[in-house]
């Protein structure tokens, strides 16, 4: 493997953002003295600079282009926050598609940046676990980056790119421990559509730490829903339309959206929380400690996400070993949690 440009900004003492201006031909130039030395020592390490690489930093526009999924949804939009504070930072400007959690919908939304010349692309949405469709996003990102493009992802799409991984198995098993430490032991869960990759990982996690307690989930306890306040109603429907000796003490939502649905549900139904059941959400949106009662749940730090990813893309010289950054969660008790019923342990 020949030298690459993260071994160039070390010698000359850079960053790699640095080294990438002062020798693939960006619009954002580089000191003289600063450049000669970034040149100097690529000379001397025998490093040949990317050609592809180089076109595109000539020719792309002044843009970063983001796919996620719902940018009304409060976790994603924060993300977008912490994208657009980073693009701006670095003198550019964010184009967000929306895909909807389609497949088909982020491979066109992938060709359409390609086509754009933006300067990066970042994968804000959760990789799918359908082989066909990783190998379709696969493809069109290979494309991409073949012509010197850059890419940085949110969550595991994959070895092969930069990643900012926030701990989502981790996080749910921390939770679930958290509450069988309240004494809980009859859980239901409302996790995300089984096509994708974070609600699966969410709920291993959750099913690692009840395995440890040896605690068996009842049959029909896991949920399987859009995260949206809609899903977490249905499902909430769902778990209360069986006998209330069957009802779960416990409600894990593993997104703050559809655990904030499910509260509204209970409500609607009389169903004192946390008295009678205690829900517990995940990501810690803007406004989960302002529901009633204000929502357990797992912070991830979420324009932090945004903001790095877009750091790796554009720091990345395309070369190399990935760059894979681990983000830890921590769980956060608040109101909608607290000790299991006397009557249920």
């Amino acid at each position: 493997m020949g030298v690459t440009l993260s071994e160039v900004a070390r010698h000359a003492g850079v960053s790699l953002a640095t080294a990438s201006r002062a020798l693939n031909g960006s619009a954002r130039t580089v000191g003289g003295e600063l450049a000669a030395k970034v040149r100097a020592s690529a000379d001397a390490l025998g490093y040949l600079p990317n050609a592809p690489a180089q076109a595109l930093a000539r020719a792309a526009t002044a843009n970063v282009g983001v796919l996620l999924h719902d940018v009304a949804d409060p976790y994603f939009a924060a993300i977008a926050r912490g994208v657009s504070d980073a693009a701006g930072r670095a003198g550019l400007l964010p184009l967000v598609i929306n895909t909807d959690g389609e497949p088909e919908t982020q491979v066109r939304g992938i060709r359409m940046l390609h086509g754009q010349r933006v300067r990066a692309i970042v994968l804000a949405g959760s990789a799918h676990t359908d082989p066909a469709a990783v190998r379709a996003a696969d493809a069109a990102l290979a494309d991409y980056r073949a012509d010197g493009g850059r890419i940085a992802t949110i969550t595991d799409h994959g070895p092969g790119y930069d990643a900012v991984l926030p701990d989502n198995r981790g996080g749910a098993a921390d939770l679930t421990r958290a509450l069988l430490g309240l004494g809980h032991r009859e859980f239901a869960v409302i996790t995300g559509p089984e096509r994708l990759r974070v609600p699966m990982e969410r709920l291993a996690g959750v099913r690692e730490a009840l395995a440890e307690a040896g605690v068996e989930p009842a049959e029909g306890a896991v949920q399987h829903v859009e995260f949206t306040r809609a899903g977490g109603r249905e499902a909430v429907r769902r778990l209360l339309d069986r006998p209330q000796a069957e009802w779960p003490t416990a409600v894990l939502a593993l997104s703050d959206v559809c655990a904030i649905g499910a509260l509204g549900e209970l409500r609607a139904r009389g169903v004192d929380v946390p008295g009678r059941i205690s829900v517990a959400g995940f990501d810690d949106i803007p406004f989960a400690a302002d529901v009633a009662p204000a929502l357990s749940t797992v912070r991830m730090p979420l324009e932090r996400l945004g903001a790095s990813a877009v750091t790796l893309a554009l720091e990345s010289d395309g070369g190399g070993r990935p760059v894979r950054l681990a983000l830890p969660t921590e769980v956060v008790l608040r109101g909608s949690t607290g000790a299991a019923p006397v009557r249920d342990r």
